[in-house]
């Protein structure tokens, strides 16, 4: 069975995503009121945005109450892995290893991003202890 494709969520569909997988579901008002960024959104905005992201199937919402509350429809981890695949196909020609050195090579990595990294490959090559 092949693999359902999620869509591919905006910037700012994601920076209300990440309001859901930070502080878990909440009303247009608790989500308009947790958005952070360089310029200010509005209300019917993130009321709008929210409505949009209910028809593509990224956030569902419960309308038992009269205000409406959204919660993600993935996790973090799900949404970031098919972003991560999407731009593996489109921009490294499904490369893993292009992709990982160009993420490396853009901005300096920390010692522990680093030794975080350096598990991941020994778990990946058997190696881990």
């Amino acid at each position: 069975m092949p693999r359902q494709e999620l869509p591919r969520p905006t910037a700012g569909e994601l920076a209300i995503l990440r309001v859901l997988w930070g502080h878990g579901p909440g009303t247009v008002r608790e989500i308009w009121e947790r958005l952070e960024g360089p310029r200010p959104v509005g209300y019917t905005t993130v009321l709008k945005l929210l409505q949009i992201m209910a028809g593509k199937g990224l956030v569902a919402r419960d309308d038992r109450r009269q205000s409406h509350v959204y919660s993600a429809a993935r996790s973090e981890e799900q949404t970031q892995r098919a972003l991560v695949r999407d731009l593996l196909d489109r921009a490294f020609g499904g490369s893993a290893q292009k992709l990982v050195l160009r993420a490396l090579d853009s901005r300096k990595v920390s010692p522990q991003e680093l030794a975080e990294i350096r598990n991941v490959l020994d778990q990946l090559e058997g190696g881990a202890k």
